[in-house]
């Protein structure tokens, strides 16, 4: 079954968060996973939740997206978003 990491980021250093921009599609590609949300308008409906970055991933398996996010690959471009920004993020099964 599919899985998606759903991410709301807050920016707080615009110049670390464009690195981390550059190195983070290859790890993502290489554990399977692709973008389906990366940034855009964000129009709140329901619930005040107003965030000004979103993010959603797609991987093929809940298994795979916990290796990417694990990974020795992504962990220093974790290292880098976790100094430029703040972020509220899950992993989600779902079709």
């Amino acid at each position: 079954m599919a899985a998606y990491l759903i991410a709301e980021v807050e920016i707080t250093d615009a110049k670390a968060y464009e690195e981390y921009r550059k190195i983070v599609p290859a790890t993502i590609a290489q554990y399977g996973g692709r973008y389906l949300v990366r940034g855009g308008a964000v129009e709140t409906k329901e619930g005040g939740w107003t965030p000004s970055r979103v993010v959603v991933l797609e991987f093929s398996s809940m298994e795979q997206a916990r290796k990417w996010y694990h990974s020795p690959e992504y962990a220093p471009a974790l290292a880098i978003r976790t100094r430029a920004g703040n972020s509220k993020m899950i992993l989600v099964e779902g079709v």
